[in-house]
């Protein structure tokens, strides 16, 4: 644990940014063991549990890994730049650095959905709410985490390298490390912008734009 100060629940779903820039420093394995084990907590349908995680740091099948998905990153980073117009700010120099050092990140966990059915577009129910559990468990020892999908990119090639079956789906890639930077609020749009009451569109008299949570 990189802080001594425990966090509420609510404290931690109003600060946990997506942290893409991380220290050198390893996670120790007790710490790297909680956050999954808290993750695997996750609810899933009929509670059958399908999401698996494939832990990548610094064995051999893992720094081939971190070179593909760099790889494919990079790629991902250039296009969205490129077809978004993103001109130069402090999130396009964050996720620049991301991608360019993709290879040195601490973890990388590609958070896997083990298929005992045919592909449904309800399986994203079974695995995703782990992903956000993983991230608020990190968040809660003091460490960060950003899930992103450009392993899509390479998907043939890691699971060649990493001998994942076909009846696995790769549902997402979260990186891990201690954060160069720190949690703390996050800047959403009003709730009125997203919050409809009982038709779309209608607004919800009963909530509050305020940047800070109802008491």
């Amino acid at each position: 644990m990189t802080s001594d100060e425990p966090i509420g629940l609510l404290e931690g779903l109003a600060t946990t940014r997506a942290i893409r820039r991380y220290t050198d420093d390893r996670i120790p394995d007790d710490d790297l063991a909680s956050m999954l084990w808290h993750a695997g907590r996750a609810p899933s349908g009929s509670n059958r549990q399908p999401f698996r995680f494939l832990v990548l740091r610094d064995g051999p099948g893992a720094e081939a890994a971190k070179q593909l998905l760099g790889d494919a990153f990079r790629a991902g980073w250039n296009a969205k730049r490129e077809s978004d117009g993103y001109r130069p700010s402090r999130f396009a120099d964050s996720m620049q650095r991301y991608v360019d050092r993709f290879e040195q990140t601490p973890v990388v966990v590609l958070v896997c959905l083990d298929r005992d059915r045919s592909a449904s577009p309800y399986e994203g129910a079974s695995v995703y709410p782990a992903c956000q559990y993983l991230l608020l468990a990190a968040r809660a020892l003091g460490y960060g985490g950003a899930l992103t999908m450009w392993h899509l990119g390479v998907e043939a090639e890691l699971r060649e390298l990493l001998g994942v079956p076909d009846g696995v789906a790769l549902s997402a890639c979260i990186t891990l490390g201690v954060p160069e930077g720190h949690h703390g609020p996050v800047q959403r749009k009003p709730l009125d912008q997203v919050v409809f009451d009982d038709a779309w569109g209608r607004s919800a008299d009963w909530i509050s734009n305020s940047p800070t949570p109802p008491e």
